[in-house]
């Protein structure tokens, strides 16, 4: 049984990214479970081609230093040959109204002029993703289970008309995790992406950065600590320490008796928390050879697994 899960260098790895997904990912991953920095779906807008390439060693390095077995980890990028060209054999199977019909087009291109083309065939791309690697699970959030169900579209229509090549995957929602939501604006999730990080907390943050941020957070006019979800920024900062140290967000109101109290235990349960992932984190980055192994295997070993699929796939469509 093969999970595929990806993250997407649009920004610095954040502390939702870390609680709600990583840290789950390296406790619960299994032997055959592939994690991978997903570069190639950054660019369906306009970015800035060095700070993607900076941010895309980060984040592997991020997985890697989170517990991740390295060699369930890969950049997307460096299996660019062969997913170019799974994936044009895929736009070969698919209809424009399928890829048109994704609800994140739909949205993203709404009113917006020069859209790029890969805004509408990046959902092909993910498919491509997904069937290479022969993934069975695909662990994603709601907004992106209709990418899911267009690969398995593609995968049987493929199968059928070609022969049997792909695993037909099932997408499947991840259990609950910790929801962390901006510390600036607590009725939104946060983000790698924000505008405006004064809200954000971020993996490679130092202590004192992630002091200030949740000192600064925002909470409510009130002065009596409980957990409620009518007091967003309150709850926020009580899931946030619940996350970290345990036990329940109720429960843990009744140990303070100040939001200021709070904010520090908040702060400090945070730091120690990411302390050994920014800290390994900081140490692979800065031995840049070893990295470089490591991703260089990863992008070995994810190539021959989806080798022979590949092989059969252009064979059986007339290309090979």
């Amino acid at each position: 049984m093969i999970k595929l899960s990806g993250i997407t260098p649009s920004g610095h790895v954040q502390l939702g990214n870390h609680l709600g997904a990583i840290r789950r990912w390296a406790a619960e991953g299994g032997p055959d479970d592939l994690y991978f920095v997903s570069d190639l779906h950054g660019m369906t807008t306009a970015h800035n081609p060095s700070r993607l390439r900076s941010l895309a060693v980060e984040q592997l390095a991020v997985l890697i230093a989170a517990g991740i077995e390295p060699e369930r980890v890969f950049v997307q990028s460096d299996l660019a040959r062969e997913l170019g060209a799974l994936t044009w054999v895929l736009e070969c199977t698919c209809s424009y109204g399928e890829a048109a019909r994704m609800i994140q087009f739909k949205e993203k291109s709404k009113g917006q002029a020069g859209v790029r083309l890969s805004l509408l065939t990046y959902p092909v791309l993910m498919a491509a993703d997904i069937l290479l690697q022969g993934a069975h699970q695909v662990p994603v959030s709601e907004d992106q289970r209709q990418h899911v169900e267009l690969a398995r579209t593609l995968a049987r229509r493929f199968n059928g008309t070609y022969g049997e090549v792909f695993t037909v995957p099932d997408a499947v929602l991840p259990p609950a995790g910790a929801r962390v939501m901006d510390l600036a604006e607590p009725t939104r999730k946060m983000s790698k992406s924000a505008q405006d990080s004064a809200g954000v907390v971020f993996v490679l943050d130092e202590p004192d950065q992630v002091r200030r941020k949740i000192r600064r957070a925002v909470t409510d006019s009130g002065s009596v600590v409980e957990y409620s979800p009518s007091r967003p920024g309150l709850a926020n900062l009580l899931d946030i320490l619940a996350a970290c140290r345990g036990g329940s967000p109720a429960d843990l109101a009744a140990e303070f008796s100040t939001y200021g109290a709070l904010k520090e235990a908040v702060a400090e349960a945070v730091i120690e928390e990411l302390r050994p992932v920014r800290e390994r984190t900081r140490e692979l980055l800065d031995d840049v050879a070893q990295l470089e192994d490591i991703r260089k295997a990863g992008a070995a070993r994810a190539a021959d697994r989806a080798s022979h699929r590949l092989s059969a796939a252009l064979r059986l469509i007339g290309a090979g």
